[in-house]
């Protein structure tokens, strides 16, 4: 039986970088120092005003296709995670299909997930390489969180970063992907959420349990997201392991979405692992939601810590509440 494997990723961000230094001459008042050291993020990347998530990912594969040999008409199957879609309807993987000139006998689906997106994308690929339905999936992941922060929103703005990742997903005869484990707490929708602008009348909207301190449409509850992650995610950890059979000695690095630096050094005391084997790469990209995975291995990749032969976890976690993982056997 097939199975899927992470072949190779390209990654894409917008034109437009804003630093802490920018922040600071505009905001002194947020004392930018003390964010950074917090964040662990300096840089971030923002997509103009006309440029959607799906520009993004379409130059992410573009660039993947240039640099990789890869043939538009060998794809299979592609899968968009986006919180940031062009259109309520159609489906942006539709018109990310045209774009790319796939073949129109290609499946192509939106899927609403932020920063477990990948992870979840990658059990999805799983499932079609595995049943026969494809071979080659192209997994794209794509946010401009930007559209929804306001200037002067001091939580967030110093936070997240608009970027794109298109990474290809073949059929190898091995395991690769093993151990998948998911988990979903919807009592956690309020702690991140955007309120406006979907079906559900204004009046019935989810109301967040803090009181909001600034307009932005996107609104975070960080410390209970912080509460959230640290109890979930060792659990899943355990039970990832437990059911690919694989022992803590035997992963070489802990992959886990980039949410802030704060929020990875509480997750790498609550796992005991060290620094070497927990990579924390924020400082000149900031969290680019369900990109910070693909991003964080093609960094890797690059610096030959990710390399054939080794085996690793990719974990991913936040809004929903929903989190997932895996072991990765490169």
């Amino acid at each position: 039986m097939p199975h899927a494997q992470i072949g190779p990723i390209a990654v894409h961000f917008p034109s437009h970088v804003e630093t802490s230094d920018q922040l600071n001459d505009e905001h002194p008042e947020w004392h930018v120092p003390e964010l950074v050291e917090k964040t662990g993020i300096r840089t971030r990347y923002l997509a103009a005003p006309n440029e959607t998530a799906a520009d993004l990912g379409v130059a992410a594969c573009q660039k993947l296709f240039a640099e990789h040999s890869v043939v538009p008409e060998s794809i299979d199957f592609l899968l968009f995670c986006t919180q940031t879609p062009d259109y309520p309807l159609p489906t942006t993987a539709c018109l990310i299909q045209d774009r790319l000139g796939l073949r129109v006998n290609c499946g192509a689906l939106d899927f609403n997930l932020g920063c477990s997106g990948f992870v979840y994308g990658l059990a999805l690929a799983e499932g079609l390489i595995a049943s026969g339905q494809a071979k080659r999936v192209l997994l794209v992941t794509a946010e401009t969180y930007s559209k929804y922060i306001e200037k002067d929103d001091r939580s967030l703005r110093p936070i997240f970063s608009d970027a794109a990742a298109a990474t290809l997903i073949e059929a190898v005869d091995t395991p690769r992907l093993i151990g998948f484990e998911f988990g979903t707490d919807g009592k956690g929708a309020d702690t991140l959420i955007v309120s406006q602008g979907g079906a559900r009348c204004s009046e019935d909207a989810i109301v967040p349990r803090r009181r909001k301190r600034w307009a932005s449409r996107l609104y975070m509850d960080g410390p209970s997201l912080m509460d959230f992650t640290v109890v979930a995610i060792p659990q899943l950890i355990r039970n990832m392991l437990e059911k690919a059979k694989v022992d803590m000695s035997q992963i070489d690095l802990l992959l886990m979405h980039q949410a802030t630096r704060k929020m990875l050094e509480l997750l790498q005391k609550a796992v005991g692992v060290d620094d070497e084997r927990l990579p924390i790469r924020l400082y000149d990209r900031g969290n680019t939601v369900s990109s910070t995975l693909p991003i964080l291995i093609d960094d890797l990749r690059r610096e030959g810590k990710v390399c054939p032969g080794s085996t690793h976890l990719l974990v991913g976690f936040g809004v929903g509440w929903s989190w997932a993982g895996c072991v990765w056997r490169t």
